[in-house]
């Protein structure tokens, strides 16, 4: 892991922007059909008090999940990874399943998301996006909270 001077300066400078486009881009997608759909194990969204880059981690290793998730628009999957990648990049950190992240975080930095092509905009309900939507409101809350601490 980096220093946390740094860190904070590259989410300040770089990530949070990304986050806030991410965190947009969500707000397209209607909350009402994810109320009733929680995930059994909210833990998983949880940003430990002791362990923030763990936590951050997690999450950032979480989102590439969604990469290939077809029910999901191609334009919102590649900034979530964009966004995760980005998180490991700045914490210096990887997931366990390094092979096909690898692969996912060198498509994402390497090409332009234009180069995907255009992408049909579903606002369809789907558990996969009502799951992407609360990692990404939970890795938000958590680089918060982490600049916070960083900052005292």
């Amino acid at each position: 892991m980096g220093n946390t001077t740094e860190i904070r300066e590259k989410y300040e400078n770089v990530l949070s922007h990304d986050i806030d486009l991410l965190e947009n881009m969500s707000e397209e997608y209607p909350d009402r059909c994810c109320r009733n759909k929680r995930r059994e194990n909210p833990s998983a969204f949880f940003c430990n008090d002791t362990q923030e880059i763990g936590s951050l981690q997690n999450m950032a290793c979480d989102l590439l999940k969604f990469f290939y998730k077809q029910k999901i628009n191609g334009d919102f999957r590649w900034q979530a990874a964009l966004v995760s990648c980005m998180t490991l990049d700045i914490l210096h950190c990887k997931c366990n399943r390094v092979g096909r992240i690898k692969k996912v975080c060198l498509e994402v930095t390497q090409k332009s998301k234009d180069t995907q092509g255009a992408q049909n905009h579903k606002n369809k309900c789907c558990q996969e996006l009502c799951e992407l939507k609360e990692t990404i409101s939970s890795l938000r809350s958590c680089w918060n909270k982490f600049e916070k601490d960083i900052s005292r």
